[in-house]
């Protein structure tokens, strides 16, 4: 029996949530289903809930530093759960993933230099590049076989020709959902050091890993040239709390990193967000599992939906993440056609595949972290859309 209730449906309007409140002011119909952003509609682990709620009492919250407790809860989450164990004076506290991966890029590199991406891939990325005027460089993933993979040729060659810095590499991936293999990473590595390229290495969604499927962090692969981004936001459902992990083994770049944070501003992090993050690693393991059990029976559900009543979709089986990638290419409509039947026929607001790059076109990414009954009503539109 079920510790957690991950069927009960929570009420988020009028809770100032990006992915409920926000829908006029995104253009979308008000009466739409949201979903779309990663976020989840599960209330996050109690253990967590009474650490916020203990800090709340003592009543001041001022300026903070993590303690022992929160690196040892940490590394003994990634030791366990990612197969390595990070150093506690290499790592750099950021207010999220995003902020992080800017301040890489703006350290160890110069307006104008290439940075690298495999598209479709979560749409920050390329922000991040173009927002610090540095030079987008693409390598499409290869989609084939209802599968997604590197193509390692197109990547070496765009790296040659564009004299790219950084490699910014989705690990597990999102949207597609693939986790990439050891042997993956390592042709990653001997193309990157062959060509001296900095990985920055996005795992934030390490903790999604689907039965049959092992997670490879970069870590275990070149922790010497490479910036390893992790965070509890995905995992407990804390987005909103801004907190993130850069680990960093190479001191020169880890100081020029350090450097290029101080000039924003930025020095301690949120106390909740310590907080938080402490108790999630130190208490969350068993709700964490359940959560996890629980996305593999909507995820079943999924598959089984889309095979039997969404003729001419597929489902791109995700190894990873709570993020599933949907094709409608078989439908033989367009991108602009297509979305106006989802938004304003099944009534769903969804991330339409083309945000992601000109290689997502067709494609729908949908957010699965939520109540069996809202997955169902999801479903059932998209079904009655398109008949």
């Amino acid at each position: 029996m079920s510790k957690y209730n991950f069927d009960e449906v929570i009420n988020r309007y009028n809770t100032n949530s990006l992915k409920y409140d926000y829908k006029e002011r995104r253009g979308m119909p008000s009466d739409v289903l949201p979903l779309w952003v990663a976020d989840m509609d599960f209330k996050t682990a109690p253990e967590i809930i009474d650490a916020l709620v203990e800090k709340s009492k003592h009543g001041i919250f001022g300026y903070s530093e993590p303690l022992d407790g929160y690196y040892n809860a940490l590394n003994n989450w990634a030791t366990k759960h990612w197969g390595w164990t990070p150093t506690n004076n290499k790592i750099i506290l950021v207010p999220g993933i995003v902020y992080g991966i800017c301040s890489v890029i703006n350290a160890l590199t110069n307006e104008g230099d290439s940075i690298l991406i495999n598209q479709p891939v979560y749409y920050p990325f390329k922000e991040s590049i173009e927002d610090n005027n540095r030079k987008l460089v693409v390598s499409n993933l290869v989609y084939k076989n209802s599968k997604y993979e590197i193509d390692f040729i197109d990547l070496e060659k765009k790296i040659i020709d564009n004299n790219v810095k950084i490699y910014l590499l989705c690990n597990p991936h999102n949207p597609v959902g693939r986790v990439w293999t050891r042997d993956e990473l390592l042709k990653i590595k001997e193309i990157t050091i062959k060509y001296n390229i900095i990985v920055i290495s996005d795992e934030i969604h390490a903790d999604f890993i689907y039965k049959g499927y092992k997670f490879n962090s970069y870590a275990t692969i070149d922790p010497s040239n490479s910036i390893i981004c992790t965070a509890v936001s995905k995992t407990f459902n804390l987005a909103g709390l801004h907190s993130g992990n850069l680990y960093v083994e190479n001191n020169t770049l880890r100081r020029k990193i350090r450097l290029a944070i101080r000039k924003t501003g930025y020095s301690q992090s949120n106390v909740m967000a310590i907080v938080s993050t402490e108790a999630a690693y130190k208490y969350g393991e068993e709700w964490h599992k359940e959560l996890l059990e629980y996305l593999e029976a909507n995820l079943k559900y999924i598959r089984e939906f889309v095979n039997n009543n969404l003729k001419g979709v597929k489902l791109i089986e995700p190894e990873g993440t709570y993020l599933i990638w949907l094709d409608f290419n078989g439908l033989g409509i367009s991108d602009k056609e297509l979305n106006n039947i989802i938004i304003n026929k099944a009534k769903l607001w969804l991330d339409a595949g083309n945000i992601f790059g000109k290689a997502g076109e067709g494609f729908e990414r949908i957010n699965i972290a939520c109540p069996r009954s809202i997955l169902e009503e999801a479903f059932n539109n998209l079904k009655k859309a398109f008949e």
